[in-house]
């Protein structure tokens, strides 16, 4: 996992902040946001509005091509060339890590909001 960004992420570095904001709208009797450019998060809360987020992966390094590295025994330069593919399909594994950083970061938000004591054992 090399980035996670929610809603407009990385992009909203280069928007204004009249363009970035998420403007509040009153509609069938609750509080929505026109557009969902904090994907769902405002001020570290969540405001109603889906959580939307994505994740970048890096590609796999096990490729068949040589590539440099250092052979660390040796002491020097070397070239590295693996034969077939080790990991062909990381999306597998990726996906677990993506649901192990979003149950994280959703019970941060949630001990931010209850404290630690809500979710502490009854002795």
């Amino acid at each position: 996992m090399k980035g996670v960004e929610f809603g407009d992420g990385f992009a909203l570095a280069d928007m204004r902040g009249s363009e970035a904001n998420d403007a509040l709208r009153y509609e069938n009797g609750a509080v929505i946001t026109t557009t969902n450019h904090g994907g769902g998060i405002g001020g570290g809360i969540t405001n109603g509005m889906p959580v939307l987020f994505r994740c970048a992966v890096k590609p796999t390094p096990s490729i068949t091509k040589a590539q440099d590295t250092v052979d660390i025994a040796a002491k020097e330069n070397a070239t590295l060339e693996i034969k077939g593919r080790h990991d062909p399909a990381i999306v597998h594994r990726a996906r677990i890590v993506v649901d192990a950083v979003t149950a994280i970061a959703v019970y941060d938000m949630l001990l931010g909001r209850y404290g630690t004591d809500y979710f502490a054992k009854d002795e």
